[in-house]
């Protein structure tokens, strides 16, 4: 439900300014649950639904934490957050990560929630498939120059003549027949059928090949050293409350409901099954290897990717950014 992450000079900018500023999230108490603050990207929503649902049934608790979600917002820098050591761990973004990494901040993901991003071009009934989209009007916004679009256009061959900006409303995308608009697979699709009155078609980017994974597990690289137990403890407990959530998200939306006020039933309701259509959270790799794992080989698909299309220099090494050392550790199958 919220834009994609852009690689703005300025968001990377506040993060490293906040290293200067870096402190502890918190004291511990000997004895006590570990403490662990946990920075989500954007309101609480049902992509999140895990994290709360932890929470909701006393997950962390059982794996011996205690756990602190803070909801992100438009006018929240997460990473800067992080790096200033107000979150312990926070959501993040492959390509986010990789870039900060470039600008020498000390950042590494440690699991991801979704094994395919939930970036989705949405057209009216017709297209086929994603290359059917070629020649047709594409409202995208600025975000995007810097994450899907150049894969779009190399793939493809959409070019800079059917793009039109995108700003955050559907309304020219139900006006014009013969356009897609881009958004999230639990909110664009679904304002689309309750605002036009028709089931729109909808293109998961990550089905048709786009590789980078989507709302990863980030900490700091001393974070991580510091409380590599209670991270390792906090991905897998965070495994179980997916699972559980998948199943029955009741608990977790409560919660959910709690911190977000704007959020509705239908909205929720929604999205929870778009994650369990698409297998988001419980496709791919996690099939075999568990929920939030994350692949040496796929990571390497993404530097590919961004470094093909200028988005990172060669010179980044492309296991900089993450390490597997805790979902190799972790197996909640779904």
């Amino acid at each position: 439900m919220r834009n994609a992450p852009s690689l703005t000079r300025s968001l990377l900018a506040g993060a490293a300014l906040a290293l200067g500023l870096a402190g502890h999230a918190h004291a511990q108490t000997p004895g006590a649950p570990t403490k662990l603050v946990f920075g989500s990207n954007w309101y609480a929503q049902a992509e999140h639904g895990g994290f709360y649902q932890a929470v909701a049934e006393g997950i962390y608790k059982k794996h011996g934490l205690d756990v602190t979600i803070k909801m992100g917002g438009p006018q929240i820098n997460v990473l800067q957050l992080l790096l200033a050591g107000q979150y312990d761990i926070a959501m993040g973004d492959d390509l986010q990560t990789y870039k900060g990494v470039e600008q020498g901040l000390p950042l590494v993901t440690v699991a991801t929630t979704f094994q395919q991003s939930p970036t989705v071009l949405v057209s009216h009934p017709g297209p086929k498939t994603l290359a059917d989209l070629k020649g047709k009007t594409l409202y995208i916004g600025q975000a995007s120059e810097t994450t899907y679009w150049p894969w779009l256009k190399t793939k493809y061959g959409f070019t800079e003549a059917q793009k039109k900006p995108y700003t955050f409303s559907v309304q020219p995308f139900l006006v014009d027949k013969n356009s897609a608009v881009q958004g999230y697979l639990a909110s664009e699709p679904y304002t689309i059928e309750t605002q036009g009155g028709f089931k729109p078609t909808v293109f998961l980017l990550g089905a048709y090949g786009y590789p980078p994974y989507a709302q990863t597990i980030v900490a700091t690289k001393s974070g991580l050293a510091a409380k590599k137990d209670a991270i390792r403890r906090f991905v897998e407990a965070s495994a179980e409350g997916w699972k559980s959530y998948l199943k029955n998200p009741a608990p977790g939306n409560a919660l959910i409901l709690k911190d977000n006020p704007q959020m509705t039933r239908a909205l929720l309701n929604y999205g929870v099954e778009a994650l369990r259509d698409a297998r988001l959270v419980d496709g791919g790799d996690a099939r075999t290897r568990g929920l939030l794992t994350m692949t040496d080989s796929r990571w390497k698909k993404t530097y590919d990717f961004m470094v093909r299309e200028k988005l990172l220099s060669p010179k980044v090494d492309y296991r900089s950014a993450f390490t597997t050392e805790i979902v190799d550790q972790v197996r909640v199958l779904p």
